[in-house]
């Protein structure tokens, strides 16, 4: 047989090779063999029909939480949030530090099916279970050599670096993290991915004069070309979005303009009204990271985990245990007006710019790795909501149903995967 794998009649969609339309996928050893408007099954050894739905290149989700157990009940499996929920490749945000990276390497990124990234965290301690903790993320915490070092010791798997602008930690410690976090992209020469809204409470003794609506203005300018604004539509205060004005901040564009990134970084932050009022600014996300983690989905805690440590999204009336995914943050996107063709370059060739990923990730071409997210099209009438209560119906919704990863194939049976909900 010519090729191992003929995916046969689905809408091929590759923004970097500027395909879309129907056609055939060959696959052979590992690798895009063909790409035509039809390819004769008998040339192939596996005929998979995927005719009614959109054979994208393998997604990258550039906001994960993977680091199991040692990141307490906040870590998901690799492959549950990656390969079998349709995405070939993850960004853990924040899990490993220049003390716990090698275990990351070791545990996570070499036994997981899909390919992992690391954006190694700015403190010293990780992601551990840091909402419970916030003393630990002091300026005092984060070891800039130590981290420079952990990162150009492993280019292949650390890819950026991790920090927080929040009012939580500008109240205790002012500019001095962020100033320290943006040393260690410069010396590592990497992206700094800095999450704005806030995270941790106010200490006891009040926010200290920050004002949350101030904390993007003093932030950017510590940044560089390349560096990722997270959560530009978060619920929380400390976005895009001035909550006194009720309008983007002036300096959102400012910072486009000087070359910054944006990441949507979904999860338990995303607002469908900051969203429209950013969109309607003219703000467009550069990446689509899902922020999918254990305090935002149905996976139980960790055998062992402290019982004061109560699920912060558990109670939430919106939120509760709601399952989630990076085909369901695309399909909410699509719902506010963002046409699919803009949202499929969020997952695809978003990231691997993002990340300067090599080989073909990111793209189907011949001869590029076959990393291939499959995907249902499924129209009718879905009910939306996001974490303030808002609803909305969608007449249309993603939803992922296998990937190949180097010619492998995963199937979607992730437990967090959404149902599609009528309405």
């Amino acid at each position: 047989m010519q090729y191992d794998i003929l995916l046969k009649g689905g809408r091929v969609v590759c923004p970097a090779s500027q395909l879309d339309g129907i056609m055939d996928v060959a696959i052979k050893d590992g690798r895009i063999a063909a790409i035509q408007p039809d390819i004769l099954a008998s040339s192939a050894r596996e005929v998979v029909s995927v005719k009614d739905k959109i054979v994208l290149p393998g997604m990258v989700d550039t906001h994960a939480h993977i680091y199991t157990y040692v990141s307490g009940r906040f870590g998901l499996p690799a492959d549950m949030a990656g390969v079998h929920s349709g995405v070939t490749a993850l960004v853990d945000q924040g899990g490993a530090s220049c003390m716990t990276l090698p275990g990351f390497n070791e545990f996570i990124a070499k036994p997981a099916h899909s390919r992992v990234f690391s954006f190694i965290s700015a403190y010293v301690v990780g992601g551990l279970e840091g909402h419970y903790y916030p003393t630990l993320y002091g300026p005092e915490h984060v070891d800039v050599d130590a981290t420079v070092k952990a990162a150009r010791a492993n280019p292949g798997l650390v890819r950026g670096v991790k920090a927080h602008a929040e009012i939580g930690n500008m109240a205790r410690y002012g500019l001095e993290v962020l100033k320290k976090a943006a040393q260690i992209g410069r010396e590592a020469d990497l992206p700094v991915y800095c999450h704005f809204g806030q995270l941790w409470p106010t200490p006891e003794t009040g926010n200290n004069g920050v004002d949350a609506d101030e904390i993007l203005p003093l932030v950017v300018p510590l940044l560089r070309p390349g560096d990722i604004l997270a959560h530009p539509f978060t619920r929380h205060p400390g976005g895009f979005v001035d909550r006194r004005t009720g309008k983007v901040h002036a300096m959102v564009q400012a910072a486009l303009d000087a070359g910054l990134k944006v990441d949507v970084g979904h999860g338990s932050h995303f607002s469908f009204k900051m969203a429209r009022i950013s969109l309607d600014a003219g703000i467009m996300p550069d990446t689509l990271g899902a922020d999918m983690h254990g305090y935002n989905t149905r996976i139980p805690a960790p055998p062992g985990t402290p019982a004061n440590h109560s699920d912060p999204e558990e109670d939430h009336p919106f939120t509760g245990k709601a399952r989630f995914s990076l085909t369901l943050a695309m399909s909410e996107m699509i719902a506010l007006g963002v046409p699919f063709e803009q949202v499929v370059p969020m997952v695809t060739t978003g990231p691997a710019a993002m990340l300067k990923l090599d080989d073909g990730i990111g793209t189907l071409r011949i001869g590029a790795m076959a990393d291939v997210s499959v995907l249902d099209d499924l129209r009718g009438r879905f009910k939306m909501a996001d974490n303030e209560g808002t609803e909305v119906v969608a007449d249309r919704l993603l939803q992922p149903a296998f990937c190949l990863k180097g010619g492998v194939r995963f199937d979607a049976t992730a437990p967090i995967l959404p149902a599609a909900i009528a309405a």
